[in-house]
C-alpha cells in the first residue's frame, strides 16, 4: 500500500525541499499539499473540493499558516475521534520552547524544527519518512 503524506505549508520553497528530499530517498509516498489551515481540515475530513481525497497516513504541519494556524489545525484533528489517530509531525522553523511544549500539549506526535542547512533539512525529512512510514505501524496502513 502506498503511503500518503499531506504537507500543510504555505511556503512553496519548503514544499519543494520536501519533494526533493523524498525524491532523493526514492520514496514512493504519494504527496499532497495544501497551503492553509482551513484547507487542511477540509482535506483530512474530505469536505468540499477534497471530497474524493484519500485520507493521509501522515501529516507534516507547519505552524504559521493563513486562515487557521497550525496549532488550531492540530487541536481540531486531535479532538475528532474519526481522525485523531493520524500522526501529526510539526515541521516548523520555530524553536520556541513554549511553542514546542504547547504543540505536545495539543497532542502532536512529534516536533521537528526545520533545519537551516539544506543537507540537514533533507536528512530530517529522510528520518521522518524512515520512522513514520517504514518503522512504525500506522492504523491506516496495517498489514492484514
Amino acid at each position: 500500500m502506498t503511503a500518503r503524506i499531506l504537507v500543510v505549508d504555505d511556503s512553496p520553497s519548503d514544499v519543494g525541499l520536501i519533494r526533493e528530499a523524498l525524491r532523493q530517498i526514492n520514496s514512493t509516498a504519494e504527496l499532497s499539499v495544501v497551503e492553509d489551515g482551513e484547507e487542511a481540515i477540509d482535506y483530512i475530513l474530505r469536505r468540499g473540493r477534497h471530497a474524493a481525497a484519500a485520507r493521509p497516513h501522515l501529516v507534516l504541519l507547519d505552524l504559521n499558516l493563513p486562515r487557521k494556524s497550525g496549532t488550531e489545525v492540530l487541536r481540531e484533528i486531535k479532538a475528532d475521534a474519526t481522525i485523531k489517530g493520524i500522526p501529526i509531525v510539526i515541521l516548523s522553523s520555530s524553536r520556541s520552547t513554549d511553542e514546542i511544549l504547547h504543540c505536545y500539549d495539543c497532542h502532536a506526535n512529534s516536533y521537528v524544527a526545520k533545519p537551516e542547512d539544506l543537507d540537514d533539512f533533507y536528512e530530517a525529512i529522510k528520518n521522518i519518512h524512515l520512522f513514520w512510514l517504514n518503522t512504525v505501524e500506522l492504523p491506516g496502513r496495517m498489514r492484514q
